[in-house]
């Protein structure tokens, strides 16, 4: 994936043929078995299974039995970089991406310090383009110090090559901000993407309000803290006309409100990651601190909105909101820990393993909901198709494998699908024309 706003280390452009593989993109149109060239790092021609003619020194690949999917895009990812390094960073945070399937990720700010200036965002990316596997993208804070006070230069951040604008990690408290922030949005350009949580609300809450937290005894976070949030800032996109995305939405009340926001024609979209997909507070019952997390796992009947919402596209996209902590972090009482699981390596086999494969969702739909983010985020949507830059997921839906049991491509072990079965495995990732991720017992050929 090429775009002036992603950075990512230089890599030798792929030269491979992918033989028979299932090739699904909805994007493109395409669903049925393809021989897939890749010629100097871009999608050179699709034929017919065994036509595809071999160029001298090209890898040749097996893909019979196989999906070829375009590259996802996560438009929500923590690298913790700069100052956190102990938990993640840029060559780390994007080998996992790469692992899981990515071939392009936008980082969020809430690092040490924020990402709020035109210097700091230019280091970064310089730094991306010297150790980032796959390309990134950054998003900006919109407040200095995510401290909700005072403004970014979005105009020059922008113009350093920002992807967009978010206080990640926190709300835009004040809503005379936000609207000061929606107006230099539309004159700059790129998308606000909010962290919808009204501080008064959740207090210091540590799980979803409800009756698990209630038979935990612990301080709980209701629905109502998110959703409206949602209400009042999609009327605030609404009326100022300003490109606005939710990110991690988890209650049915959010999803109401995105829907009521989207019908009346506010510029507005959301996203869900796979957690809020798969789990409910139920699943707290534990205390396992890597399924704390903000916003919190919520009810069974909110899981449902959220599949609903992604299912009708009120929810367009699927994001991680991969956010790992080192393992002293967590390794603590539930009260104590910090909020956060890993996301980028398990995403697509959760996802496919728990709506997949049970019909409730098409295997067709999730693929266009993990690349959605590119769209969303305005950055260009990975395509097999001739011509286009090779950005491509070679999966192996029948392998069955254990999270956690082989290790982590992360710095962190913080997966709240730790110990679980998962079907589906990444075999190839190439991203922007590169060979970036390889399954270690997956045998390629030279021609």
């Amino acid at each position: 994936m090429s775009a002036s706003r992603l950075s990512s280390m230089p890599a030798r452009p792929a030269e491979l043929v992918i033989r028979g593989a299932h090739v699904l993109d909805p994007n493109a149109g395409v669903d049925a078995p393809h021989d897939v060239v890749v010629r100097g790092g871009e999608i050179a021609e699709l034929t017919a299974p065994g036509a595809a003619p071999v160029p001298a020194g090209a890898e040749v690949l097996d893909g019979e039995g196989r999906h070829l999917l375009p590259g996802f895009v996560d438009p929500h990812v923590h690298l913790r970089t700069p100052g956190q390094e102990h938990k993640e960073d840029l060559e780390t945070g994007t080998r996992a991406a790469a692992a899981g399937g990515y071939c392009a990720i936008v980082a969020m700010p809430n690092t040490d310090p924020v990402l709020d200036s035109g210097p700091l965002l230019r280091a970064l990316r310089d730094q991306a383009a010297r150790e980032a596997r796959v390309p990134v993208g950054f998003m900006p804070a919109i407040t200095v110090g995510l401290r909700g006070a005072v403004l970014t230069e979005m105009a020059e951040l922008r113009a350093e090559g920002a992807v967009g604008f978010t206080d990640d990690g926190k709300p835009v408290v004040e809503a005379g901000m936000l609207r000061k922030a929606m107006r230099y949005q539309k004159l700059v350009g790129g998308v606000l993407a909010l962290h919808e949580e009204d501080p008064s609300l959740s207090g210091a809450g540590v799980m979803h309000e409800g009756e698990v937290s209630a038979r935990l005894g612990l301080a709980g976070i209701p629905s109502t803290s998110e959703s409206t949030m949602v209400a009042r800032d999609a009327a605030l996109a609404l009326a100022e006309g300003a490109r606005t995305h939710f990110q991690h939405l988890s209650a049915r009340e959010s999803v109401e409100a995105l829907a009521a926001a989207k019908a009346a024609g506010a510029p507005v979209s959301g996203e869900a990651s796979p957690h809020h997909l798969l789990m409910t507070d139920e699943d707290v019952l534990t205390l396992d601190t890597r399924r704390k997390m903000n916003p919190p796992l919520r009810t069974e009947a909110d899981r449902q909105a959220i599949v609903a919402a992604l299912r009708d596209g009120t929810i367009e996209c699927i994001a991680t909101d991969h956010a790992p902590h080192a393992h002293d972090e967590k390794d603590v009482p539930f009260e104590a820990a910090p909020m956060g699981t890993t996301g980028l390596e398990t995403a697509f086999a959760a996802v496919y393993t728990g709506l997949v494969k049970p019909g409730v969702l098409a295997l067709e739909l999730v693929v266009e909901r993990l690349t959605a983010g590119a769209r969303l985020m305005g950055l260009p949507t990975p395509r097999i198709a001739p011509g286009e830059p090779a950005n491509l997921c070679l999966v192996d839906l029948e392998v069955e494998w254990q999270v956690g049991e082989s290790g982590y491509e992360s710095r962190s072990a913080s997966s709240c699908f730790a110990g679980r079965t998962l079907s589906g495995r990444v075999l190839l990732t190439i991203a922007a024309g590169a060979v970036a991720y390889r399954e270690r017992s997956f045998a390629v050929s030279a021609a």
